[in-house]
Parts: C-alpha cells; sequence; structure tokens
C-alpha cells in the first residue's frame, strides 16, 4: 500500500479532487450570483455593470456542452484543478505530501473552487501570473513578454481587482520600469483591453463610478473591521488560518517571484483591511491571496517543523468540517434556516409557479438575484425592476424590459403582500403576484442633464432648482408611447441622503412630454442643509419607481 501511494500519490490526490468538484457542482443548487452570471452569459458583451465578461464568457461555454448545473459550472471545476496544479509549479521547494495537506486545510479551495463565478477564474489567472511573471523575471524574452502580457489581460478580463495584483508586483520589483519589455507587454495589454475599455467608455465608466462611489460606501461600523479580520482567517482556514497566516506573513522571500506573493498577500490584506473602514468588505474580495498565501505556507512550514506538526494535528478536523459542509450543501440536514435558504430554497416551486402564471415573463421586484435564479429554474424569461432607492445592477441595461413593454407578464414580490391577489408559499419565503395585461415599466428612458459642471448642483433652502435635461429612449418607447394615449405613469424627482429618500417631487409632466427630447424642469425642493443626492424617477402604475437617470449631487446650503 506505501509503495502504491508513493508512485500514485499525484493522480490519486488530483483525481479524487476533480472527482469530489465533480459530483458537488452537479449535485448543489446555484447560488444566487451564479444565476446572476448565468443571466450574463444570455448577453454576452464586452462588459457589464458590475464585472468585467470573463465569468459570462466561460459560462457560456459550458452551457454549450453541458445542460443544467454542471453546464453552468465545468468550466470553473477546470480552471480549479489547473489552479492547484499552478500552486504546486510555483514552490521552489516541493514536499507533495505537505502541499497536499495545506490544500486539504483550505475550505475554499474545494467547498467554492466550483462556484460559477468570478474568484475562481480570477485565482487561477493570479496563479497563472506568478508563474508567467516567474519566467519573465529570469529572461524577458517576446515568448515571456507575450505571456505575462496575456496572463495579465486575463486577470484585468476577469475581475477588477487583478490591478492590486500588478500594482503590489510592480513595488515589490522597481527595476521592472527599467525593462523596454515592461513597456511593450504594457502596450499589449492595453490594445487586448480595449474592448471593454470601449464598452465602458460607451456606458459612461459605469462600473468604476459604481465600485468607487455606490458599491461599499456606508456609515462605519467597527463590525466591518472585526468580520473583516475573522472572516481572512476563516478564509484561510477555518481552522488551519491560524497556522497558515503567520507561517506565509513570517516567511523570508528568496526570489523576485516569492517577493512579488509577499508583497500581493501584505498589499491585499492591507487595501481591504483600510476599506473596511469605508464600507463592508466581503471576505471572498481578497481572494487573489489564497495564491501566496499556500505558496508562501509551504516554504514556510518546510523549515518551521513545530508549527508543520500543528498542521498535521488539525487535518482530521479540517477535513470533518469540509465534509459535513459538503454534505449539507447536497442534502438538506443542516437543521439551520440560513443554510436551508442558500442551498435548498429553489427545490419544485419554480416549476410550479410557472404553471399558475402559464408560462409568461415574470418582473419580479427589486432583486437580481430572485430574478436570475427563478429564470434558471422555471426557463420562464424574468426581468428586475430596480427600485430607485437601491443601486442598478445589469438589468438596468440588457434589452429585457425593452421586449416586455406591453406585453402581457406577472409582476412578483414578496414585500406588500397585500397588493396581490394570489401568493405562494416557497423556500424563500411567501411569494405575492398579479396579472398585468401589459407591462408598462420604463426604466429604459433617461434623464441627462445638461450644463451643469460635472453634474453637481448648488443651491440655497428655499430658492428654487432649475434643470435642463436631455431625453433619451430606445425607439420602441417613443412609439409605444405615441400609440397609447393614456399610461398611467407618474414622472418623480427623488432626494436622497444614500438610501434614505428625503423628499419625492411629483413633476407636471406625462410621458408625451418626453418625447420632445428636452425639458426645463423646475422645482423647489425642502430638504435640510447637506450633501445630498437627486435622482430622475418613472413610476408606473402597480410598480416600482425605476433609475431614469445618474444619480445627480446636489449642495443644499
Amino acid at each position: 500500500m506505501r509503495a502504491f501511494l508513493t508512485k500514485y500519490h499525484r493522480f490519486l490526490f488530483y483525481s479524487s479532487w476533480a472527482l469530489l468538484m465533480i459530483i458537488q457542482a452537479t449535485l448543489t443548487e446555484l447560488q444566487d450570483d451564479e444565476a446572476y452570471y448565468w443571466v450574463y452569459s444570455k448577453f454576452l458583451s464586452w462588459g457589464y455593470f458590475d464585472h468585467p465578461p470573463m465569468t459570462a464568457f466561460l459560462i457560456k461555454g459550458g452551457t454549450l456542452l453541458l445542460g443544467g448545473e454542471l453546464g453552468v459550472r465545468i468550466f470553473f471545476i477546470v480552471l480549479n484543478l489547473l489552479t492547484v496544479l499552478m500552486i504546486e509549479k510555483l514552490m521552489e521547494k516541493r514536499s507533495p505530501f505537505l502541499f497536499y495537506a495545506i490544500a486539504l486545510s483550505i475550505a475554499v479551495l474545494q467547498l467554492a473552487g466550483y462556484f460559477a463565478v468570478p474568484d475562481t477564474p480570477l485565482i487561477f489567472f493570479t496563479a497563472l501570473f506568478f508563474w508567467t511573471y516567474k519566467q519573465f523575471v529570469l529572461r524577458s524574452s517576446w515568448r515571456n513578454t507575450l505571456l505575462i502580457a496575456f496572463s495579465t489581460v486575463l486577470l484585468f478580463y476577469t475581475k477588477y481587482h487583478a490591478v492590486l495584483i500588478i500594482l503590489f508586483t510592480l513595488l515589490s520589483n522597481m527595476k521592472l520600469l527599467s525593462r523596454r519589455q515592461t513597456y511593450i507587454a504594457g502596450l499589449i495589454v492595453l490594445i487586448l483591453f480595449f474592448p471593454h475599455l470601449y464598452w465602458q467608455w460607451q456606458h459612461g465608466w459605469v462600473s468604476i463610478r459604481y465600485h468607487l462611489f455606490e458599491s461599499n460606501v456606508d456609515p462605519y461600523k467597527f463590525s466591518y473591521t472585526t468580520e473583516y479580520l475573522l472572516g481572512q482567517v476563516l478564509l484561510a482556514g477555518p481552522l488551519a488560518g491560524i497556522i497558515l497566516l503567520p507561517a506565509a506573513l513570517s516567511f523570508r522571500s528568496t526570489t523576485y517571484t516569492e517577493r512579488a506573493m509577499k508583497f500581493t498577500l501584505i498589499g491585499t490584506y492591507l487595501f481591504f483591511f483600510l476599506s473596511s473602514f469605508r464600507g463592508k468588505v466581503e471576505p471572498n474580495w481578497t481572494s487573489p491571496a489564497i495564491i501566496p498565501l499556500v505558496v508562501l505556507a509551504h516554504q514556510s512550514l518546510l523549515q518551521k517543523k513545530e508549527l508543520l506538526k500543528w498542521l498535521i494535528r488539525l487535518i482530521p478536523f479540517s477535513i470533518i468540517i469540509i465534509l459535513f459542509a459538503r454534505i449539507v450543501m447536497i442534502v438538506n440536514i443542516a437543521p439551520f434556516k440560513m443554510v436551508e435558504s442558500r442551498f435548498h430554497a429553489w427545490e419544485r416551486w419554480p416549476a410550479e409557479l410557472k404553471i399558475k402564471t402559464h408560462d409568461l415573463p415574470v418582473v419580479f421586484s427589486n432583486s437580481y438575484q430572485r430574478a436570475s435564479k427563478y429564470w434558471f429554474y422555471s426557463g420562464q424569461m424574468t426581468y428586475s425592476q430596480n427600485y430607485v432607492r437601491d443601486h442598478r445592477n445589469n438589468y438596468n441595461f440588457w434589452p429585457i424590459e425593452e421586449r416586455l413593454l406591453g406585453k402581457p407578464v406577472y409582476f412578483m414580490d414578496t414585500y406588500g403582500l397585500e397588493r396581490f391577489p394570489d401568493k405562494i408559499n416557497t423556500g424563500i419565503g411567501t411569494i405575492g403576484y398579479r396579472y398585468d395585461s401589459a407591462c408598462t415599466s420604463m426604466a429604459m428612458i433617461q434623464f441627462i442633464p445638461l450644463q451643469s459642471l460635472h453634474w453637481n448642483y448648488s443651491m440655497t433652502t428655499g430658492d428654487s432648482l432649475i434643470i435642463p435635461v436631455k431625453i433619451t429612449m430606445p425607439a420602441s418607447y417613443a412609439s409605444f408611447i405615441r400609440s397609447h394615449p393614456v399610461i398611467n405613469s407618474r414622472i418623480k424627482l427623488f432626494i436622497l441622503d444614500h438610501k434614505t429618500i428625503l423628499e419625492q417631487i411629483a413633476l407636471p409632466y406625462d410621458l408625451k412630454d418626453l418625447l420632445n427630447g428636452e425639458l426645463q424642469i423646475k422645482v423647489r425642493p425642502s430638504v435640510p442643509p447637506g450633501e445630498h443626492e437627486f435622482i430622475f424617477s418613472i413610476e408606473a402604475e402597480g410598480y416600482n419607481p425605476t433609475h431614469n437617470s445618474e444619480r445627480i449631487k446636489l449642495t443644499v446650503h
């Protein structure tokens, strides 16, 4: 037996890893964000509101090959397996069984490695980048210059956090800035990344503005920082994190690649630690740090036998925890409502509701996750009609609403159930639904302020605010408005403080007035002095008030 393990240990490890991934991916319900990215794949583009397009391309490729959850996830399984292989190649000195012990101790590599989310390819392309960087610093040949350029652009097409990896690598080796090949690689990256940059330009740099100014901006809570710190320990374990983190952070790098990984590890943790003072930080945002964590911890534990002993002692407990997590993700046996709602809430009822709604398109109220997941499990086209108070998502840009305009639909919500004649109990709570013979949501109509410096408005309390605007809309909306003399919709201006509505002002216009293309809007807000925002909105009868402009800054003196 020992001789067999000695000879075939790598084959056994990687084949078992792949088999478990395939079983898990086939039998585990899609997560909310996975379903959202699945809808991405139905509208392939060079960019999306939230992320670059890599995740959409991978899901599209998988669903062309296979159906169901496995089709959505198959290429993510492949990348996860390649990630583990690539990590092993990054190690200067290798102890296979120590590497297996570390890999088996990190739950996120096993339990989330098959999820069809941007972090899975981001982790792989991070490993690929460090491997190409290792070749590049040894020899700046044309081959290695092209390799590092391709790995960098693949990172950029996956998630915007990738820029941190490049930044910290450059900081770790400033001599790179004196190499001609570095600038050649940068030029290649710029050329290959241009389609996404052009998409951003076409859409007003919407993703950049969202991530910098709209997302993760909340009044500070001390829990944001403590939850972030605890989350990083659990992400590196859950149990082994208390060993792997100090081992990796204390390791003295001996090569340019190890130094780059050390800078990336510390820099990523520090960047998001500081971000926790600005708003809530999701633990997975540091996912690229997994690569340097494993590599540097492995190199460190080769020298620190006492820490290694503790890691070995923890392995059985880590495996038991991870095995239990695998089972409860597949079988609904855990007595925790949170686990049930996340992994087992979408069994049976979408098919039942599809029959009750006669296979018509569905409009979900203000939930891109529910809309996407219902679409996946029911097969009905679904739209998320987003509420003006909350942030936008890609449903504000896809042409789904335009396809539904004037068509019979069902409108659904989990709030204000008294509004609905019909209800159904589901794993996500009670859903109210009602039939609408003609959908009149108008979120694709946009008010664009004119003659304003950076869309900043200023006024004194009690004065009037004059806002000249240009109105844009798809031709199908203009045609629909002209052919329907009575559409029960109200045009409003909302003044907000983050997500709190301070005032909503009904404007004296109807939809036909918008066909002129320009309006001179005059309002007199009665909000307290301070820094606020305003946004134009159209509220169709029975629907949410929608985002019909950008959020525009308003200073009241």
